[in-house]
């Protein structure tokens, strides 16, 4: 099992953002911003996502389904790559764009106006980075993710109770 993850070790719950930039070639590439560090990854941002979502049983493409099923949201959709782990992330612009990046929901402290056009994004671990949509794009995309997350979340927790109900009565029919 430890292999399987280290395949995939650019998303985890201490990643606060996939940051597309351009190698020196030209080519797309990821900064990805974690809590305590900050590393280059030869893929898009769209890419690194889609392989973390298949690490967890799905891909970009079925998690953007499960989100347009969930709250009917069907362009830059929020997505999880793992709701157990509390890993909500949204995209800053169309996932097929090279100059997508991925925000993590969970460790957004603050949104601020940029001088020029764009947004500034303060993490609660203090880092803060510039992305290139407007300030009210940026508001949506949290309030998306924060609604998707809040419908997802809610289902989740409601099977919970209905399994934990009906393993304590399955315990209770067992004679002693």
């Amino acid at each position: 099992m430890i292999n399987l993850y280290m395949q995939s070790p650019e998303v985890t719950p201490l990643t606060v953002a996939l940051v597309a930039q351009r190698n020196s070639s030209n080519k797309p590439i990821t900064m990805v911003l974690e809590e305590e560090a900050e590393y280059p990854v030869n893929y898009s941002p769209s890419k690194i996502v889609d392989h973390a979502c298949k690490f967890f049983g799905s891909s970009l493409k079925g998690r953007q389904e499960g989100t347009k099923d969930i709250c009917g949201i069907t362009h830059k959709a929020p997505i999880t790559i793992d709701p157990i782990s509390g890993m909500y992330f949204f995209p800053t612009t169309s996932p097929t764009s090279s100059n997508c990046s991925w925000i993590a929901h969970s460790h957004i402290d603050q949104v601020l106006k940029a001088d020029n056009y764009g947004t500034e994004i303060l993490f609660k671990n203090g880092k803060r980075i510039l992305i290139d949509i407007s300030y009210g794009s940026a508001l949506n995309q949290i309030q998306r993710t924060a609604q998707f997350r809040y419908l997802l979340d809610n289902r989740i927790k409601f099977l919970q109770k209905q399994i934990g109900g009906r393993t304590a009565e399955f315990f209770a029919s067992i004679p002693e």
